[in-house]
């Protein structure tokens, strides 16, 4: 009888261990450290304007091997947020962390422009597919809890808009952070924010003016980039936010534009 019970107790134990997602032990940051970072960098929570639509957002995390290890959104319930920018905020966590080096930052934003057709990252959002099986499975009342279904596992995605950075500590890319919820520009500036309030913003180099991975709002009127690295404005003050914040770059010419 005694050993029924002990073997009962091991095979509920163990379903209950597969029950947990597996979060990567190299997470750069915990799930309530992020949730409090995203709380205090968008203004429904209390926080300053991005610029944009001021929404409530999703903020997830991808350790440097691309899994996810951190979901959260700033809202009071999980649809106070876009349902839809859950996935997109790992998606461009995945593409930052995927496309920056121990050297080298590139934030979602800085592909914008070499993905539009004849750009030299045309087809780039292809390149890695999402997994479906991820993105949608689990209990939804989990979704951007510290037991959200994603966590420990490998979504994918390749976003070409901004929100998504590169996360560094110690002169090592440790991970990669996305933000959606809000327009492109503004997600931007809230991952700033986010990226700064971790502590995980010691970018080495990257294409901006300001030799990291700020946005750089260079697109010309014939839709090509000064830099080759640009990203169209959005419809609100997001561009002068970037710039108070050292988040992005403005070219005196497009200030000067009607």
């Amino acid at each position: 009888m005694k050993a029924r019970i002990c073997g009962s107790f091991a095979l509920a134990l163990g379903a209950l261990l597969l029950s947990i997602p597996a979060v990567a032990a190299d997470c750069p940051a915990s799930h309530d450290e992020l949730a409090q970072a995203l709380q205090t960098s968008v203004e429904p929570s209390g926080g300053p304007s991005n610029g944009g639509l001021d929404n409530n957002e999703w903020a997830a995390i991808v350790a440097r091997d691309g899994t996810v290890c951190a979901v959260a959104f700033s809202g009071d319930t999980p649809d106070a947020q876009w349902p839809g920018s859950r996935g997109i905020a790992a998606e461009k966590a995945n593409t930052a962390n995927a496309l920056s080096l121990k050297q080298f930052a590139l934030s979602t934003a800085n592909l914008y422009a070499g993905a539009q057709p004849a750009g030299f990252l045309f087809g780039l959002q292809v390149g890695d597919p999402v997994d479906p099986a991820v993105l949608h499975a689990g209990d939804p009342a989990k979704f951007g809890s510290a037991q959200d279904p994603m966590a420990g596992k490998h979504l994918g995605g390749i976003i070409v808009f901004g929100g998504g950075l590169a996360l560094y500590r110690d002169g090592n890319v440790v991970g990669g952070l996305g933000v959606s919820g809000d327009t492109s520009c503004a997600d931007h500036n809230v991952a700033w924010r986010v990226r700064q309030a971790l502590h995980l913003d010691a970018v080495p180099a990257g294409v901006s003016p300001g030799n990291n991975d700020a946005i750089i709002y260079d697109m010309k009127p014939d839709k090509t980039s000064a830099s080759g690295y640009g990203h169209p404005l959005c419809k609100g003050q997001e561009d002068e936010i970037a710039e108070q914040i050292h988040a992005g770059f403005v070219p005196s010419w497009q200030k000067a534009m009607p």
